[in-house]
């Protein structure tokens, strides 16, 4: 708080997001970025000149594109990711885990 008795909003939100962040790497920190059993995990992405996602790399060096990622995601056969419907289609992104590093936009390139 600041002298004049008025809370610090941005420094409370701050706080609250470090904490969070924090959380999500002890709570992932057994199954993020390792192997789940029968599952393949994407380690790189590869995008179009609009920045947007259109083939997967997956850690056993299967190259996925968009539609067949899709379908496997779905289908339970790749890790740590989820397909949602917006704007009139399936979408696939990584799951909501708080931790930015595994985010597929973030993954290396192949």
């Amino acid at each position: 708080m600041n002298p004049s008795n008025e809370k610090d909003f941005a420094q409370i939100y701050a706080e609250y997001k470090a904490n969070g962040e924090q959380q999500a790497m002890v709570e992932n920190g057994s199954t993020n970025g390792q192997a789940v059993p029968g599952k393949e995990q994407i380690v790189a992405v590869r995008k179009n000149d609009d920045g947007d996602l259109i083939a997967f790399k997956t850690d056993s060096g299967r190259e996925l594109d968009y539609i067949t990622a899709l379908t496997e995601a779905k289908t339970g056969k790749l890790a740590h990711v989820d397909v949602f419907h917006k704007y009139g289609r399936d979408i696939l992104r990584s799951e909501p885990d708080g931790i930015k590093e595994n985010n597929l936009d973030n993954l290396p390139g192949f």
